[in-house]
């Protein structure tokens, strides 16, 4: 039976850390499932300056914080502060989810598994398919790192081709992976996308409070495109919109999230959450907005 926790002298503490966070829906859901568990636990949001990273690390350790997700743009610089990674991450160079162990911080990346498993349970299919993704950041890094394996050619499209072309280059050094980095520019991805059957966005083009920008023009997309965009506020976006029009498809990051999100709770933990509260609590609060 679940019960109301009251905070008290006796209350730990899971967080966020990024700049910004006023956008995220982690507390929500964590929030949700801490209280339907009855468990005496809280999950707040921290702001962090690019400035104040270092500080702030030494800050969570020292005050016993005992696990924390991390969003942009610290999913890469954070690694340096972290005592131990998990292969997957390792492996990826990016994580979004720590565990803190008596003051021994353990990294690792729940949004590949989880950014998977909704591509799965949508209904698409990754095997042997061509997959665009746009942007080369973190996210970029855990999905193209657990779908390079199955698909059959990847395209990494993103500003900086410089950052797009280091990702493939890790990319081929990890796996036997068809990928290429390419700068993002209309001309580019109109001609990637022709064949292209998985698109995914990475960047923040379209988020909360530009809900209606999109990365791409709708010109550019077609019916046989699976799109996936990993945004979540809105739950969907402007992208997400153009492909429903054209009869994609489609995907909204709140999969991602939950899933990402249950895998975090569970291994700091110990205990398996109600992920459709979870979900129910998210997109209640969204809609709100």
């Amino acid at each position: 039976m679940s019960f109301k926790t009251n905070i008290n002298g006796h209350t730990k503490v899971f967080c966020i850390i990024g700049h910004p966070v006023e956008h995220s829906m982690s507390p929500v859901m964590h929030n949700a499932a801490l209280k339907d568990l009855g468990l005496n636990f809280v999950y707040v949001a921290y702001d962090i300056k690019p400035n104040q990273l270092n500080g702030a690390i030494k800050g969570l350790k020292a005050l016993g914080i005992m696990g924390f997700n991390v969003t942009i743009p610290y999913k890469e610089r954070i690694i340096k502060y972290l005592d131990k990674l998990d292969p997957l991450a390792k492996r990826i160079g990016a994580i979004n989810t720590v565990k803190n162990e008596n003051g021994f911080l353990i990294g690792r990346n729940t949004d590949a598994l989880g950014a998977k498993k909704g591509l799965l349970d949508a209904g698409c299919k990754i095997q042997g398919k061509k997959v665009v993704i746009l942007g080369a950041g973190g996210a970029a890094k855990a999905i193209s790192y657990i779908l390079a394996e199955d698909a059959n050619k990847m395209i990494i499209a993103n500003r900086t081709e410089k950052r797009a072309i280091e990702l493939v280059k890790n990319l081929k050094q990890n796996f036997k992976a068809n990928a290429e980095g390419k700068s993002y520019s209309e001309k580019i991805l109109r001609e990637e996308l022709r064949d292209a059957e998985i698109l995914i966005n990475t960047t923040p083009i379209g988020m909360y409070p530009n809900i209606n920008q999109s990365p791409i023009p709708k010109e550019l997309l077609h019916p046989e495109l699976f799109v996936f965009d990993v945004i979540y506020n809105p739950l969907e976006t402007q992208l997400l919109r153009y492909a429903k029009d054209i009869g994609c498809n489609t995907l909204s990051g709140l999969e991602m999230l939950i899933s990402q999100g249950i895998l975090a709770f569970e291994w700091w933990t110990n205990k398996k959450p109600n992920t459709n509260l979870m979900k129910r609590k998210v997109i209640e609060y969204l809609e709100m907005k």
